[in-house]
């Protein structure tokens, strides 16, 4: 019998087909939008493969997954994963993996963008110069080799922006739960990160630990004129807690690709900040990022279509004897 696969993300079903083809005969089922929770129930209780919705558009809920009982693997294809319950997947016996480490370049370059955007007031005097102006004596910035830059989360994204900050010739400090070992770069408390650092950079996870991980008494330890850049999870931040600290003058600017609701509305005060670069989360969202996502969905559906483990568990199943052989 093929194996159904129901994707949720915006792949078509041939996609999906000819990532598999030659190798295993699958049933590919897709779920129409706009987001339809019926749909996303009725099939994911018959799937045995799920290829989870990157754009958080159809979630999985424990009410659905108590459904799918048929179920081995739901595969996201991104980094996080937050759209699914992971902890009820684990209660049911079905492994969550991730992309983990598919978009470290691609993110890792739009946070350097972001950060020399910021301090050196590219975005602002592009403006400036359409309107008419010539507003060379505002522009003065500053040079990123000068900076102490700090990095929450050394992951697979925070050592690629790492790198790239010690080749300007950064100082590079970071804050992480587990020690790394990387050459160049220094482990410090967060509260140390937070009020040595020129720029904080955030890249961690989104869990119950991580929620407002930066709030008000954090975005008041920071430097004076420091800059904030978020390209992890919008509720990674509080958001009211950064509009006030940069309304307030505290922080020099923030550069964020995500927010605590996507899309922002159009009255969020960010948009009108002159100090602010912002993008529609698409720090990840390059060519070559998308195809490594792509390989990866398809080398773990081929592994566990194989009957072996799938790889980037992130919930802590394993599969065992429920795989097929």
């Amino acid at each position: 019998m093929p194996a159904r696969i129901v994707c949720l993300s915006p792949y078509a079903k041939k996609q999906v087909e000819d990532l598999l083809a030659g190798r295993h005969a699958v049933e590919v089922v897709t779920v129409p939008d706009p987001p339809a929770p019926e749909a996303v129930l009725r099939e994911c209780s018959l799937a045995e493969l799920v290829i989870a919705d990157k754009r958080h558009a159809h979630r999985l809920p424990r009410e659905v997954l108590q459904r799918m009982t048929r179920c081995l693997l739901i595969q996201m294809p991104a980094v996080g994963y937050d759209v699914i319950d992971d902890r009820a997947a684990a209660e049911f016996g079905i492994a969550v993996a991730n992309a983990a480490g598919y978009n470290r370049d691609a993110v890792a370059d739009w946070t350097v963008m972001a950060i020399l955007n910021l301090i050196r007031r590219g975005s602002w005097g592009d403006r400036r110069l359409r309107d008419g102006a010539w507003p060379k004596p505002e522009m003065m910035g500053r040079e990123l080799g000068a900076l102490t830059v700090g990095i929450v989360g050394l992951g697979n994204v925070g050592s690629a922006v790492a790198t790239r900050l010690l080749a300007f010739g950064s100082r590079v400090l970071y804050a992480d739960v587990v020690e790394k070992s990387f050459a160049g770069v220094e482990r410090v408390s967060l509260e140390d990160l937070l009020e040595l650092a020129d720029v904080v950079c955030v890249h961690v996870p989104l869990n119950a630990e991580t929620h407002h991980l930066i709030e008000a008494e954090a975005l008041a330890r920071m430097a004076k004129g420091a800059y904030l850049i978020n390209a992890s999870r919008g509720p990674v931040v509080d958001e009211k807690a950064l509009v006030a600290a940069l309304e307030s003058g505290h922080l020099g600017g923030a550069g964020l690709d995500v927010f605590e609701q996507e899309p922002t509305p159009t009255n969020n005060p960010l948009r009108r900040m002159e100090n602010v670069f912002l993008s529609p989360h698409v720090g990840g969202a390059t060519l070559e990022a998308e195809a490594r996502a792509l390989e990866v969905v398809r080398d773990n559906l081929v592994r566990v279509l194989d009957g072996e483990e799938p790889a980037n568990v992130v919930n802590g199943v394993k599969l065992g004897a429920r795989l097929r052989r």
